[in-house]
């Protein structure tokens, strides 16, 4: 089994978009690791929660999931409501970065 952890350790990891799920969902080796669900509202994505399989944590997976949504809101100009905890502490560490993406009113609300 350690053979497969090293293996997905060097395997890049793969991030898409799966809209019927409503979910943004990461694959090493084609194997899922870890995914961000969100719900699409007129002007922002509200990100609800994150996951990461258990043989993949510690990979920076969530980290990872975490800066492609993000990004991905911005490239669509959409604010974000970080309802899940896991994006919104990824918010607070990253702040410079990421604020101007969520409204003041939200920002207070989840504490960024």
């Amino acid at each position: 089994m350690s053979n497969n952890s090293n293996d997905n350790n060097s395997a890049p990891l793969v991030i898409q978009e799966k809209p019927e799920l409503h979910r943004f969902e990461a694959t090493k080796n084609g194997v899922l690791a870890g995914y961000v669900e969100y719900n699409v509202l007129s002007e922002a994505l509200m990100f609800t929660h994150t996951e990461v399989l258990e043989a993949f944590e510690g990979q920076g997976v969530g980290s990872a999931l975490a800066k492609h949504v993000l990004a991905e809101a911005r490239q669509r100009g959409k604010q974000v409501i970080p309802v899940c905890q896991f994006i919104a502490g990824y918010i607070r560490k990253h702040r410079e970065q990421y604020a101007d993406l969520v409204r003041p009113d939200v920002q207070r609300a989840f504490k960024i």
